[in-house]
């Protein structure tokens, strides 16, 4: 295999939309599941690192779905031709969360801030023209009187805008004295493939035990950090699997959309791989998607 190593520093794009002020400052609540997520964030240190994927890879990536899923849809819509061919991007050191944010995190911001609870009806979810029945597949992560659906406060957040997740990151450096934000795209692929550049998060072949995905999952959210052995070589859990993430990078083929990372519950092979991204307009409300904080 030959390597084409480009040089790349990753930095937050200035065209990414700010978070809400309002909805930034800590007025003194309760913030002790912000403070313990903050004491168990990743340390990823500084330098190179190996991204993108060759044709081979994104081939064996295609054909992984297929087995999976039943069908071709990936190859079909060429859900993984924007990736770019391997290189070797360069980033200071930063850290970032080991999990994304929880329900129960999230619900702290929520009652110290006064930030509408995450929440989505019929008529909107519809108008946003995603495939999950809102019945069987949405409504179930609906806070209902700004409190979080019962037996999910470890799983991870979702229904949140990429304003909301920006907005519970500056937040979180309020209540911890320390600059929090959304980790960039560069920063998400080096911490969920180290320095090597594995495939996966776990290794160079997809594996349905090590995520929560379609394949083997309960088609639903699990509590975050379940799959321990799906970690990434920097100790990142569920960089693949549970919830595609928001991440601080522009989507540059859409105006208003940023890059998410990662892969979802409803998802099968080949998907997760972490140079694998896709866009979503930034005021999107899905069942799929969450985040972490990461920070300088």
């Amino acid at each position: 295999m030959r390597w084409i190593f480009l040089a790349v520093v990753a930095a937050c794009s200035s065209a990414a939309p700010k978070p809400p002020a309002a909805h930034t400052q800590y007025r003194g609540g309760t913030a002790d599941r912000a403070r313990v997520d903050d004491a168990n964030m990743l340390q990823i240190e500084a330098g190179p690192y190996v991204a993108g994927s060759t044709v081979e890879e994104r081939t064996e990536a295609y054909d992984a779905y297929r087995e999976t899923a039943g069908h071709d849809t990936a190859r079909e819509r060429g859900w993984f031709k924007r990736e770019r061919e391997p290189h070797q991007g360069t980033l200071p050191a930063f850290v970032i969360d080991a999990t994304p944010v929880t329900n129960a995190a999230f619900a702290e911001f929520v009652a110290d801030t006064g930030i509408a609870a995450p929440a989505i009806d019929e008529a909107h979810w519809n108008k946003q023209g995603f495939s999950q029945d809102y019945a069987t597949e949405v409504a179930r992560f609906n806070w209902v009187d700004g409190a979080v659906p019962e037996g999910r406060e470890e799983h991870p957040v979702v229904l949140v805008t990429w304003r909301d997740a920006a907005a519970y990151c500056a937040w979180r450096s309020a209540v911890v004295g320390q600059t929090r934000r959304l980790p960039t795209a560069q920063e998400y692929e080096k911490a969920a493939r180290g320095t090597r550049g594995v495939l996966y998060p776990w290794g160079d072949r997809f594996d349905a035990s090590k995520l929560n995905s379609a394949v083997s999952g309960p088609r639903d959210t699990t509590p975050v950090g379940s799959f321990e052995d799906g970690a990434s070589p920097f100790g990142m859990l569920d960089a693949a699997g549970n919830v595609f993430q928001w991440t601080a990078t522009p989507w540059d083929q859409k105006p208003r959309s940023m890059t998410v990372k990662g892969s979802a519950w409803d998802d099968y092979g080949g998907l997760g791989r972490p140079a694998a991204a896709h866009g979503r307009p930034r005021t999107v409300r899905h069942a799929i998607v969450g985040f972490r904080c990461a920070g300088s």
